[in-house]
């Protein structure tokens, strides 16, 4: 392989390297939330701002950020985006007030926006049909991994150092996405030059930010809350209205025929089902180590570590296979291994070993590197160069909601099981309402009353709701593998582009 030839390899490990930062920054921070309320003297509303920022922000930004990247110029835009994360990065390590923190969060969620889907985009655009499987298994690889890395790298820096250098870690990261990018990429942009859709980026982003938010509080709040149904219903108006708005545009934000493609629509489905029961696993798992297995917070991302194990198996494995059997046939085997990995966590008890929690989150994390490359893959297929910008933000933002959802949805199941499961019969209401609030809490109230029963009770109400949370993330997944089945074509359409109605 010549220079000309590896120079867009580079790029692509320079840009998934970059990527990590991504990841990180969804997860890295939780960690760091009981010094903050400390240090910052945070309100509880205010830390949930430190990691909702992060989220809406780059909910709202994916799809024009996918747009800004066709018209004005993937390796511009790139380099705009790896800038402003650099820039946020050092407005989070040093604020000093916790408004300062959430505008820095705020401002790392844009540059991560920009950088997921157009970081995405130049694959169409640089790789061939038979390189892209490979390539998208990188940038697939670089994006999950930074998630359950958080936890690892956050804790032993906190152990170390102080709150800040869990965002100055980014810094050198991107600063050799920047000399990649600068050197290596050539630019690219659509021929079409698209116009840029005002009242389309409006509508979509208040549609995105209001579902976002409004399943966030519902999460926190109870799906009973008034307000978070409102505001969930108010987002999807505005979806419908963008809808709209889309089918009589001249120029509109999205090309509502790419969902004409089952490629497309079955891919990108797929890849959202995957975030709704990975992001609920990642949510639920820390808490278990910590809460039940009373493993502190660096531990605890090292038990985390057979997720990355089989993912990055499951990836490589699916990328040998997908070449013999397609992709519908690795999705299929995926989402069964995802099924059958939540299956046996579901089985989880208050006496189980970590030997046992290890086995079943290899198993899910083998499922994931199956199922999320392969979906990847087949949506990205459906793409031509042209719209890879804005295709691949309509991906990210599907996959995103999904996550959001995920956590949402399943931290409520979670909740309102512990909850349910809880004896507490001769507590103080106070001490009561204390206990329900969380597990942690509720650890920290038995500990502090030196009882080992409450600290069974306690235990053993989460470990019910874990499972009950485990047997939906099963149902999702059993789900994706009916969603796959039925609506997949058996032969994925080598020429996804002509199904899709865009130019070749």
């Amino acid at each position: 392989m010549n220079w000309k030839e590896n120079r867009k390899w580079w790029v692509l490990g320079a840009l998934a390297f970059s990527l990590l930062t991504v990841g990180l920054d969804l997860t890295v921070l939780n960690l760091a939330l009981p010094i903050l309320a400390t240090d910052m003297h945070a309100t509880n509303g205010q830390l949930q701002w430190f990691a909702d920022a992060y989220n809406l922000v780059m909910a709202a930004a994916l799809l024009p950020a996918g747009l800004l990247g066709d018209r004005f110029g993937r390796k511009k835009m790139l380099l705009i985006a790896l800038l402003l994360f650099g820039v946020a990065s050092l407005v989070c390590a040093y604020a000093d007030t916790a408004a300062a923190l959430i505008a820095g969060r705020a401002l790392l969620g844009l540059g991560a926006a920009f950088l997921i889907p157009l970081s995405m985009s130049i694959i169409p655009v640089l790789f061939t049909e038979e390189e892209r499987p490979k390539a998208i298994g990188i940038w697939t690889m670089a994006n999950a991994i930074g998630i359950p890395l958080g936890p690892i790298v956050g804790g032993w820096l906190l152990n170390h150092y102080w709150w800040g250098s869990v965002f100055l870690i980014n810094i050198p990261i991107i600063c050799i996405g920047l000399i990649a990018v600068s050197v290596l990429l050539k630019e690219s942009r659509s021929a079409i030059r698209p116009k840029i859709d005002l009242i389309g980026v409006l509508v979509s982003s208040l549609g995105l930010i209001g579902i976002t938010y409004g399943v966030i509080r519902a999460g926190e709040e109870g799906w009973g809350d008034a307000s978070a149904l409102i505001i969930i219903g108010a987002g999807l108006l505005m979806l419908l209205l963008f809808i709209l708005w889309v089918r009589r545009s001249r120029n509109p934000l999205i090309d509502l025929s790419l969902f004409r493609s089952p490629s497309f629509t079955g891919g990108s489905t797929a890849a959202g089902i995957v975030s709704f029961a990975m992001f609920g696993l990642l949510f639920v798992m820390p808490q278990y180590f910590q809460a039940v297995e009373g493993s502190d917070s660096f531990h605890t991302g090292l038990k985390l570590l057979p997720i990355m194990g089989g993912l990055l198996v499951g990836a490589k494995v699916s990328e040998l296979l997908a070449r013999k059997l397609g992709n519908r046939t690795i999705m299929i085997a995926g989402f069964l291994l995802l099924a059958a990995g939540y299956a046996l966590g579901a089985n989880t008890g208050l006496d189980s070993s970590y030997s046992f929690a290890a086995i079943w989150i290899a198993i899910v994390g083998l499922g994931i590197g199956f199922v999320l490359p392969a979906s990847m893959d087949t949506a990205i297929g459906a793409l031509s160069a042209e719209r890879s910008g804005v295709g691949s933000a309509l991906i990210m933002t599907i996959r995103q909601v999904g996550g959001t959802i995920g956590v949402a949805v399943l931290g409520t199941v979670l909740s309102n099981v512990y909850r349910d499961k809880l004896e507490l019969d001769g507590l103080p209401s106070e001490t009561a309402e204390v206990v329900e609030r969380s597990v942690s809490a509720g650890v920290g109230v038995a500990h502090q009353a030196d009882s080992t029963i409450l600290l069974h009770t306690v235990r053993d109400a989460f470990v019910q709701g874990m499972d009950v949370m485990l047997w939906v993330c099963g149902a999702s997944a059993a789900l994706g593998f009916v969603v796959i089945l039925l609506y997949l074509p058996k032969r994925a359409s080598k020429n996804s582009k002509m199904e899709s109605g865009l130019p070749t």
